[in-house]
């Protein structure tokens, strides 16, 4: 998957190990669509990257990745307190073996655009960083929702 990635030629993300592990990556996603207003956000405020980080089960790829993102802050967009994110095919439930981290990342673009996602400056608020166990209780809380009623894309006029 490392291999994969630094082959890519579209430099659309690159990954950093966290402490030479494996199984702990800071992924920045360089590239969002052009057409969205997240990327003019991006532009706006200088933002080069979207960081997140991606911890892996010692049964990866049979079991998905924990994924969160630690900056910017955002919001919309699927991005969740703590920086969790809801997708469907980051549980259990929607994940597949086949999945590639290229894979998960390009369609994480394309949910943070679909979910109107923003960098958040709000003042105060948009300091306040992302916290790995807020993710976690937020993501954990939110697949038991999903769970419950299902996933359910709502009409855009919803929000």
């Amino acid at each position: 998957e490392l291999q994969d990635i630094a082959r890519l030629s579209d430099r659309f993300i690159s990954v950093e190990l966290v402490d030479e592990s494996l199984f702990d990556w800071n992924v920045k996603l360089h590239q969002v669509d052009k057409d969205s207003v997240l990327w003019q956000d991006m532009k706006e405020t200088n933002t080069e990257y979207i960081l997140l980080n991606l911890t892996f089960p010692d049964n990866f790829p049979f079991s998905p990745p924990f994924m969160r993102v630690l900056s910017p802050r955002l919001e919309n967009g699927y991005v969740l307190d703590g920086g969790a994110i809801c997708m469907e095919l980051l549980t259990p439930r929607g994940w597949s073996s086949a999945y590639t981290v290229e894979a998960v990342m390009r369609q994480f673009a394309a949910s943070l655009v679909k979910g109107q996602g923003r960098i958040c400056r709000k003042a105060g608020k948009s300091k306040k960083s992302f916290s790995r166990k807020e993710a976690e209780a937020t993501f954990k809380s939110l697949v038991k929702t999903h769970e419950k009623y299902g996933w359910v894309t709502p009409p855009v006029s919803d929000g």
